[in-house]
């Protein structure tokens, strides 16, 4: 709860114009590194991710003066992150003109070019079996397995049911246990 007061404080700051750059500088501080692994768990690249998360934090100075406050700042910060993360992906398959989550190959590919890959590792092969999930299963999982996100604040940042995320994470560790049994 005190993180969320904290938060508070930093959007009456931003809203002050005496003030506003050094709140956005602390919000971002405070979130940049979470945000970051959010983001490069589904883009993978570390360039991207970058990418990603700037382009994320450009939107945010855009719009936190309209920040409504019914929902927690972190909620908000982690739906416009999985939402960047969710459009650079499309972009990507567009250029790419080829279903991403249908070409192992180009996801293989990408795992393999990072330096610290070792397919013999259970790590990396829970990376490639993450990486085989649709987009949006990939978030699911991502959030609730790595961020420990209760399925409550989950469906605030993805705007979906609780039903449907827990039906949808369901899926995901079925898919991602049956990828590392048969790989």
């Amino acid at each position: 709860m005190a993180e969320h007061m904290d938060d508070i404080e930093l959007l009456h700051q931003f809203k002050n114009e005496a003030t506003k750059e050094a709140a956005y500088t602390r919000i971002i501080k405070k979130y940049q590194e979470k945000l970051y692994w959010h983001i490069r768990r589904m883009v993978l690249d570390h360039e991207d991710a970058n990418d990603v998360l700037q382009n994320m934090f450009i939107k945010v100075w855009k719009n936190l003066d309209n920040f409504r406050e019914d929902s927690q700042l972190y909620t908000w910060l982690y739906r416009i992150a999985t939402n960047e993360s969710l459009t650079f992906l499309e972009q990507q398959k567009k250029r790419s003109s080829v279903s991403i989550s249908d070409d192992s190959s180009y996801i293989s590919n990408k795992l393999v070019a990072d330096k610290d890959f070792d397919e013999k590792k259970l790590e990396w092969k829970l990376q490639k079996a993450i990486q085989q999930l649709p987009e949006k299963q990939k978030a699911v999982f991502n959030l609730r397995y790595f961020e420990e996100m209760p399925y409550e604040k989950m469906s605030k940042v993805l705007e979906t049911s609780e039903g449907a995320l827990k039906a949808s994470y369901h899926h995901a560790v079925k898919k991602i246990e049956d990828y590392i049994l048969n790989h």
